[in-house]
């Protein structure tokens, strides 16, 4: 299968997740107008902290995810940070997914199973285990084919649902909840995880793609599919837009499209907890020693344990991390970059010509945005 292809379907499993279904809430509350502000804003902001970071791993010989990266670019306080980060940010994400899995195979599996979501939520994280430990290659190859599915699926729910499209349902503007899609966008978009695991496959597949042209396609492909899956939805429900974007669908569409929705869920959830999952069992491997069975056994202990113990909101799990992983891994990025730009023991195969000036307005705005998330 060509090589493109698939790191792209990897990168877009790893972005489109659990984040895009909570954009048509936010943006249902906020307003169309922002609602395109920071699709566009935030892309563009998203798009160059991806290709610094597919530099920096292009700048370096060594093997590492973002922790060993900030070892050697920035020493044991950007391993300290980083280290935080890694766990917080993967494990809290792979939390959220964990919770919203279990609400959408219930939906699924209603008509035939009586379990609790909380049940499902446990057998998902066993198939994602065992995928996990299969390695890199297979995770790879069913990224293509998930993705391809997700964006199948999407298609068909949109199908039935776009007849009951209304421009009126579609608010311009609301003031007061002007700050509200930051976050979530935010969130939707990033995809830092797959970044090094891109970059390690192309290398060992020796395959002749440069990594920023699957960078750019595969943001932009992300990007646009989350803009016409929220904008659809919002068209159709309006103000009784629900916050997993599904439910409020259902007294125009029927049941069996809830259903579909829900598989698509599924699909989007499975595909990019697979490419996390990977990520931190290769972490885990390279940049702290760990033997590969530890490894695959602590990924699995990571987003279990808050489980266990009662932390199940989905919304207040996938909001603090929204925050955190704009501020904590996107200024991370950005030293590394300037950093890897002097002291990198390789040259890369593209380089990106970003000014002082341009590295300290980014951190501006991430660091604003947080504050204006929290406050507003």
């Amino acid at each position: 299968m060509n090589s493109f292809i698939l790191a792209v379907s990897t990168m877009v499993g790893t972005i489109v997740g659990a984040g895009i279904f909570g954009i048509p809430y936010v943006i249902s509350r906020s307003g169309v107008v922002p609602g395109v502000f920071y699709f566009l804003f935030l892309g563009g902001i998203v798009t160059l902290l991806h290709l610094f970071y597919g530099e920096i791993c292009l700048r370096t010989t060594e093997k590492h995810r973002i922790v060993g990266y900030a070892y050697k670019y920035l020493g044991v306080w950007g391993r300290v940070l980083a280290s935080l980060a890694l766990v917080f940010v993967i494990g809290g994400t792979l939390l959220a997914y964990l919770i919203l899995a279990g609400e959408f195979l219930k939906i699924i599996f209603s008509p035939f199973l009586s379990l609790s979501p909380s049940v499902f939520s446990l057998l998902f994280l066993a198939l994602c285990v065992f995928f996990i430990s299969q390695g890199r290659q297979l995770i790879t190859k069913m990224e293509f084919f998930l993705t391809l599915g997700l964006v199948g699926v999407v298609a068909l729910v949109l199908a039935f649902a776009l007849p009951h499209f209304q421009v009126s349902n579609l608010s311009l503007f609301d003031l007061k909840n002007v700050f509200l899609p930051y976050g979530v966008i935010l969130f939707t978009l990033i995809g830092f995880e797959a970044i090094p695991e891109i970059a390690t496959f192309l290398r060992d597949a020796k395959a002749k793609v440069r990594l920023d042209k699957v960078i750019l396609a595969a943001t932009s492909f992300a990007a646009v599919l989350s803009f016409v899956f929220a904008f659809s939805v919002v068209g159709i429900s309006g103000v009784t837009t629900s916050s997993d974007a599904f439910s409020g669908l259902s007294p125009f569409v029927g049941n069996r499209v809830i259903m579909m929705g829900a598989f698509f869920g599924v699909l989007s959830i499975l595909s990019s907890f697979l490419v996390l999952g990977n990520y931190l069992k290769n972490s885990l491997r390279h940049d702290f020693a760990v033997p590969t069975g530890l490894a695959i056994v602590l990924t699995a202990l990571i987003p279990l344990v808050p489980f266990v113990i009662g932390i199940r909101e989905f919304i207040g799990v996938i909001g603090i991390v929204g925050v955190y992983i704009g501020v904590v891994e996107g200024l991370l990025i950005i030293r590394m970059f300037q950093k890897a730009r002097t002291t990198g023991d390789r040259k890369p195969e593209y380089e990106i010509r970003a000014p002082s000036l341009l590295l300290f307005l980014l951190a501006a705005i991430l660091i604003g945005g947080a504050v204006a998330e929290l406050l507003f």
